[in-house]
């Protein structure tokens, strides 16, 4: 009964009511029914017997004594058959009225919960990223009964685009604020390293050390500055990822050949929405790649069109990510391994703000396939988007992952 929906629920019940009260009626009306037939069957009986043995006029009783009277065969099986058609006919009616109760509650309570179904609709349609946006909000024109949710359901995405707008304003803030000591903190080490160049070992280690970190952490900031700046980014170029990759793979050869990784690309298609950012999305992606990948193994990047959609894939020949962590690898500071933070660097923010730019343009990203023989992920564009449109808009076609691609 848990897995039925609310109006299922509610049709099954009012047909239940109906069909019990049918029931009943149909029981007590036949009982009656037959009791009286019986009484009238034999009544006539008892009448044309008397009838023929005395004169019609001296009978004053229209019910006379049954007990010393015999039915006439062939008017009890008149009355039988009626007593049978009486009884079919009322369970035809029964089955027929709580079908009928049954189709009219369906409807009836469907229009009931219609607004439940454009709440949940909303509900679905939700994200950071387009909390301020009107149409999100329930309209005025509810009944009554469903007023209170719509001021708190309301009540609280304003709460929650202020919560975000704030966390965001302060993370650029923080950010802003962090680049120029961290700038200076790096200019002083470097100069410090260039004038003391005979420094002993422990010295050296340390100032290696602590230029690392300091880098690290003015990477970081920069990241955290370009998530709280994702938004002011138009989304208008009209992007050839063909040429594209090539640039990005010439971008990324000097970090491929240190660990002899071959790069690959393939295919070409038109996307509209940001060329900076959709660079920004396929570098980070190749970059972790490359830098989680076997000596001599190799990347491909692969871009072709399906179903009025825009399919990238990114595969490496990597260890692979384990089942659990593949949903968790797009939280911002998430390692899946905290002891190769040092070997690679970074700060753990380049999935997190792939999934941010993915989603500001309409977009998906998911872990397609991940063993031991190396990872591909998948992204998913809308193929056509208004060039009119900012980033964080949905475009006019909507893409779904099918749920045979996990």
């Amino acid at each position: 009964m848990k897995r039925l929906s609310l109006q299922w629920r509610i049709t099954l019940m009012t047909a239940l009511l109906i069909a019990t009260a049918c029931i009943s009626m149909s029981l007590l009306l036949g009982y009656s029914g037959r009791h009286y037939m019986d009484r009238i069957g034999t009544s006539i009986s008892a009448y044309s017997e008397t009838v023929s043995g005395n004169d019609a006029a001296q009978n004053t009783s229209d019910f006379p004594d049954t007990a010393t009277l015999a039915p006439n065969s062939d008017l009890v099986i008149v009355i039988d058959g009626a007593q049978a058609a009486f009884t079919a006919s009322n369970w035809l009616i029964t089955a027929a009225v709580t079908l009928l109760s049954a189709a009219l509650a369906y409807f009836v309570s469907g229009q009931a919960l219609r607004p439940l179904r454009e709440f949940a609709s909303r509900l679905e349609k939700i994200e950071p990223n387009n909390l301020s946006d009107q149409n999100m909000k329930l309209p005025a024109d509810v009944p009554t009964e469903f007023r209170r949710s719509r001021e708190a359901f309301n009540r609280m995405l304003d709460r929650l685009d202020e919560g975000f707008r704030a966390q965001k304003q302060f993370t650029g803030n923080a950010a802003h604020e962090l680049r120029t000591p961290l700038a200076l903190m790096q200019a002083k080490l470097e100069l410090f390293t260039a004038e003391h160049p005979n420094a002993d070992a422990e010295t050296a280690d340390f100032l290696c050390l602590l230029g690392e970190q300091t880098e690290r952490m003015a990477e970081m900031s920069k990241t955290l500055l370009e998530l709280s700046e994702l938004r002011s980014v138009p989304c208008e170029d009209r992007i050839e990822l063909g040429p594209l990759m090539e640039e990005l793979c010439t971008d990324l050869t000097p970090l491929a050949e240190k660990q002899n990784i071959e790069l690959i690309y393939e295919g070409n298609a038109m996307l509209i929405g940001s060329d900076t950012l959709i660079y920004r999305l396929l570098f980070n992606l190749s970059e972790n790649a490359i830098r989680y990948n076997r000596p001599n193994g190799s990347v491909r990047l692969s871009v072709r069109e399906e179903a009025g959609c825009i399919e990238i894939r990114i595969a490496d020949s990597g260890t692979g990510i384990p089942a659990q962590y593949r949903e968790s690898i797009f939280q911002p500071f998430f390692r899946v391994d905290k002891s190769r933070s040092r070997q690679y660097g970074g700060a753990g923010l380049g999935l997190a703000l792939v999934r941010e730019i993915v989603s500001l343009h309409g977009a998906e990203i998911w872990v397609e396939d991940s063993s031991d023989r190396g990872t591909t992920m998948a992204l998913r564009f809308p193929k056509m988007r208004n060039a009119s449109r900012e980033c964080g808009d949905k475009g006019d076609t909507a893409c779904n992952r099918p749920s045979s691609s996990r």
